[in-house]
């Protein structure tokens, strides 16, 4: 288990201390001229500009209580490691277009964080991989995990929040806890699963770039990934730059190492920015949150 200290609960900070917190990221990135770079590297640059941010947990959540109205929350002053990937994705986003707006940021991750941009618990990407499929889908991400050489898991099944209902508040509501059981009904049919395991992944460090997205591929029934987070690329070393329960945003130096040290992870999947190249509206329907 981590310290007490590494792993922070905090209320939701109101928008405008959210927004001036923006304003401060977004001033960084022209000072770096973040514009200038290709997708993957402003997204290592932005991750690392995060680096010492402590690990919250449930950011998204704002309460405990049985149903309660989803709101679109976007936060700046910690992450999990999936909300981490996610902002990240939308900060660079709204470089990349040159508006350096709040509410374009806001607009970004609403559209990579729910099912057609439909704001619902329901309609979040609970799942990971189904949240890279929507941003493939968007023309944002590019899931590369067959193409350098990944594995096909023919039995992966999605089913982990319904089969642990109890972990999750909201699923108290029947009505939600029925419409997460048909979410994973449409993963099962439609979503494919690949993976390189995790004693093959330093031998893909040449195909992977800055600013890959990762997530780690789990053998845990139900559940597609245990953990996200950026490929960090300095000089000839391939790390995982990720918001972590044991230090908060923080470097691991070596990617394969850090997969192998931790149960359950059998490899990675990798998805890597391509927006700028064309983007559409579509969308479709995720490890959970």
């Amino acid at each position: 288990m981590p310290p007490p200290d590494s792993v922070t609960v905090a209320d939701i900070p109101p928008d405008d201390v959210t927004n001036e917190r923006f304003r401060r990221v977004m001033h960084f990135a022209r000072r770096a001229n973040l514009a200038e770079r290709p997708p993957g590297q402003a997204i290592q640059a932005l991750g690392r500009y995060f680096l010492g941010r402590p690990y919250l947990v449930g950011p998204l959540d704002q309460t405990l209580d049985q149903n309660p109205p989803e709101q679109l929350v976007c936060r700046l002053d910690g992450f999990d490691c999936f909300t981490f990937d996610e902002a990240v994705l939308a900060l660079v986003r709204t470089v990349d277009d040159g508006s350096y707006s709040y509410d374009k940021y806001k607009d970004y991750t609403r559209r990579l964080r729910y099912r057609n941009g439909e704001i619902g618990y329901c309609n979040r990407q609970h799942y990971y991989t189904a949240f890279v499929k929507q941003a493939e889908e968007q023309g944002v991400l590019k899931n590369i995990t067959r193409q350098i050489g990944g594995r096909r898991n023919p039995d992966k099944r999605y089913g982990f929040m319904s089969a642990h209902r109890g972990e999750y508040p909201q699923l108290e509501s029947d009505s939600l806890y029925l419409c997460i059981q048909q979410v994973e009904k449409r993963l099962n049919r439609t979503m494919d699963y690949y993976y390189v395991p995790q004693d093959s992944i330093r031998a893909v460090y040449g195909k992977l770039k800055a600013g890959d997205l990762i997530s780690t591929a789990t053998d845990i029934d139900g559940l597609d990934v245990t953990h996200t987070g950026l490929v960090y690329k300095k000089a000839d070393t391939t790390g995982l730059l990720h918001a972590s329960t044991s230090g908060g945003v923080k470097i691991s130096p070596d990617l394969q190492r850090y997969v192998q040290g931790v149960d359950s992870q059998i490899g990675i999947i990798v998805a890597r920015p391509v927006f700028g190249e064309g983007e559409s509206e579509s969308a479709s329907a995720s490890g959970t949150r």
